[in-house]
């Protein structure tokens, strides 16, 4: 596979080294699965990304993304940071908008140019589906609180914008922080759901500006504690505008996440009803941190 090339970026990051870091592995097409899950494997980030080719196949680029543990069909960074590399990278010009085709269907990413240069990126994700709710005494249990951590007033629900996350209100940010996961009562409390992954929220934030905090656990993937999770914190404001969280269905709101993890991030969450079902948008900066071929 020489001459293979590949970006390092991060992603829902406000400068380098913070955010959720991502490898992005341009013209692999004819590479074999089982060497992209060695090879992401190898790199051990959350996430890394395999672009089939620099051209598109009716109007989208093929992606593929793994984890150190398998392949998955959708992921939130991983859209968004392989959408800024080939926008900068092969695209080279501004443009209203760049598709993506994952395994869950093509993803529309709109990017925002400030003076000329890439700011956010805006991905739409596909229209929510709620799952199952469940009660808070093995889910606090898994997450090393008390019941009392746990927000009684909302629910413990299963929401999936293309991956499933069990989503669980905590009712502050130092709940949040003591959460200490027990891998073998969190895999057996998955058990049975397609969300293989906790998406944890507290309605505070560190930052002046911010809105809330969020923190994300897959072991199932590979992945003790995700440093900023796009498909979590779509399935949240999804949560959010179906439970009327902040006082109605519109939701706009700024997330921390990846505090705990020392890979502090930022998330733009968008939500509102429209008539498929709840319209959900994730945003985010990308930062570039390095760049050379696969060997």
């Amino acid at each position: 596979m020489a001459g293979l090339p590949f970006s390092i970026v991060d992603v829902f990051a406000q400068r380098k080294y913070a955010g959720n870091p991502l490898v992005v592995v341009r013209r692999a097409g004819s590479m074999p699965a089982e060497e992209m899950q060695a090879f992401a494997r190898e790199t051990n980030f959350s996430e890394t990304t395999f672009v089939r080719s620099d051209e598109v196949r009716d109007g989208a680029f093929d992606v593929r993304i793994f984890t150190p543990a398998r392949e998955i069909p959708f992921a939130g960074h991983p859209t968004l940071g392989t959408a800024a590399v080939l926008l900068e990278e092969v695209v080279r010009k501004p443009v209203a908008r760049i598709d993506l085709r994952l395994g869950v269907g093509v993803i529309p990413v709109t990017p925002v140019y400030e003076s000329g240069r890439l700011g956010l990126l805006w991905m739409r994700q596909n229209t929510p589906a709620f799952g199952k709710a469940l009660a808070a005494a093995g889910v606090h249990e898994a997450l090393g609180l008390a019941a009392a951590d746990l927000d009684a007033r909302l629910p413990i629900e299963e929401v999936s914008t293309g991956l499933a996350h069990l989503v669980v209100p905590v009712k502050t940010l130092d709940a949040l922080r003591r959460i200490k996961v027990d891998p073998a009562r969190s895999e057996k409390l998955l058990a049975g759901m397609g969300a293989k992954s906790i998406c944890c929220f507290a309605p505070e934030a560190r930052e002046k500006g911010n809105d809330l905090s969020v923190r994300v656990f897959a072991h199932h993937y590979g992945i003790p504690e995700d440093p900023a999770t796009g498909s979590a914190n779509g399935c949240l404001a999804a949560y959010l505008a179906k439970h009327r969280v902040l006082g109605g269905e519109r939701v706009d709101v700024r997330v921390e996440q990846g505090h705990e993890v020392g890979r502090p991030s930022l998330l733009h969450l968008n939500a509102e009803a429209a008539e498929e079902g709840i319209r959900v948008d994730v945003g985010g900066r990308v930062v570039r941190v390095a760049s050379g071929e696969l060997h």
